[in-house]
């Protein structure tokens, strides 16, 4: 019997992807669950908890968007690299 042709390109999933796609996701899934910021307490510096925790999101979804785009160049390099191709 002859083997199948191994078929390449297609998407691969790597642990580094995983982690870029959870930092890509954590910021919805934050701000959807509705049910767990919906309060008034605790509050900081007079501000109810319900828009101080929205606004900490918005900080915190910067740093892990850079973080996802960090590790998608190193991906993508490490992909290049590894094809034999020039980095840009």
């Amino acid at each position: 019997m002859s083997q199948a042709p191994e078929v390449s390109g297609g998407p691969v999933v790597t642990p580094m992807r995983v982690v870029i796609a959870v930092c890509l996701i954590a910021p919805f899934v934050a701000m959807l669950w509705v049910g767990s910021y919906a309060k008034t307490d605790p509050a900081f510096i007079g501000i109810p908890f319900f828009y101080w925790y929205q606004m900490a999101w918005v900080l915190i979804s910067t740093v892990l968007t850079m973080i996802a785009y960090k590790l998608w160049q190193r991906d993508q390099r490490a992909r290049s690299a590894a094809k034999g191709g020039a980095s840009q």
